[in-house]
């Protein structure tokens, strides 16, 4: 399983897909569905399900395919690229970053972000974050004319670099590990699902746009009507200096379970978990001896907020994998959180059969 979802990781990791802009990544999972005989269709967003009946509350078991990233915005006559955001882009993390401007198979432009030469950085300047309004980005070509005959054009998609590589005791770093790890995860499952005899209807999705505007899964689940969401993704790893007083989410400690998340900028919105789902996963974890990480963060928000608000509503949980520095061009997980993650995922729906109670009264 671990050399699996490794190889799965890393092949993913190395495929662009900015939001809006996924189908490189959901053409790659497909393909992998379809090597172990799993048929897999597309909405006209371009998420990504297959399905596996049962008996019992049906399950959607999702993740995000995509990244974030940039959009081309301007042009320059001397071939320089402006660029808009597209998602949690941290600013102080664009200096000096190589991208890739995604025109198609073969045919995508490398580039970096200019940093400024240090040797004419004004002292002023040297604590200063420049805005991503004022990035520009340098492909050596040096005209508009030249640029444009790549096929780069106001509004082509622009991401990180594509980079994965594996660092001592099993963990994995580079681009878009939020969320090819997910991804990565649920692939492991589909192969597990598509060889069960038994368990509840699960509906396993790979949704699109959740760095854009978190919405990417709603069609999904507003046609599938699940009675359970469960979303996978990275949990905010608080083992480092500048995270301590964040939690206790440490990496290698196993995968997490978000008992609160709310997003106080922009979008209000959050999940407070249904008590069902975290009375399940809490008692499979203690079964299973697994340990369970519990993590609760303000400025988190994933795609489930609006899933969980489908139909008469649903019971919701998010799910994941402990995840340092998210958002920067070089994240870094655990593989033996993903293997975990996937053995926690694995027998909690083995314990949801038919006469498993969503009644909060039952839990509460």
């Amino acid at each position: 399983m671990k050399d699996r979802i490794r190889t799965d990781l890393l092949d993913l990791m190395q495929v662009p897909g900015l939001s809006g802009h996924e189908d490189r990544v959901r053409r790659a999972i497909r393909h992998r569905l379809g090597e172990v005989g799993v048929k897999a269709d597309t909405d006209r967003l371009g998420n990504l399900v297959t399905h596996f009946p049962g008996d019992g509350p049906s399950v959607m078991l999702f993740t995000h395919i995509d990244q974030l990233g940039f959009i081309v915005r301007r042009i320059e006559a001397d071939g320089l690229i402006r660029l808009e955001r597209l998602g949690g882009v941290p600013e102080r993390a664009l200096a000096a970053q190589e991208v890739l401007i995604c025109i198609g198979e073969g045919r995508d432009v490398p580039g970096v972000i200019a940093n400024k030469s240090h040797h004419a950085t004004a002292p002023d300047e040297k604590y200063r974050v420049t805005p991503y309004s004022e990035v520009f980005v340098d492909t050596g070509l040096a005209s508009a004319e030249a640029v444009e005959a790549t096929g780069i054009q106001i509004g082509s998609p622009v991401v990180y670099a594509p980079h994965a590589r594996a660092l001592a005791d099993d963990r994995i770093m580079g681009t878009s590990v939020d969320d090819r790890a997910g991804c990565a995860v649920l692939l492991e499952m589909a192969r597990l699902l598509n060889a069960r005899t038994s368990g509840p209807p699960v509906h396993l999705a790979f949704s699109v746009q959740e760095e854009f505007n978190l919405r990417g899964a709603l069609p999904l689940a507003q046609k599938l009507r699940p009675d359970i969401a469960i979303q996978l993704d990275l949990m905010l790893a608080t083992d480092t200096p500048d995270m301590g007083a964040r939690g206790d989410m440490f990496l290698g400690g196993g995968p997490g379970m978000s008992l609160y998340s709310f997003h106080g900028r922009g979008t209000l919105n959050g999940v407070i978990p249904h008590p069902a789902m975290v009375h399940l996963f809490d008692d499979t974890a203690r079964a299973q001896g697994i340990p369970l990480q519990r993590s609760a963060q303000v400025g988190v928000l994933t795609d489930l907020s609006y899933v969980q608000l489908v139909g008469d509503g649903v019971a919701a949980v998010d799910m994941g994998f402990p995840m340092r520095y998210s958002h920067s061009a070089r994240e870094v997980c655990d593989l033996n959180d993903l293997v975990s993650l996937t053995r926690l995922l694995d027998a909690a729906l083995a314990r949801i059969g038919p006469d498993f109670s969503l009644d909060r009264d039952d839990y509460t």
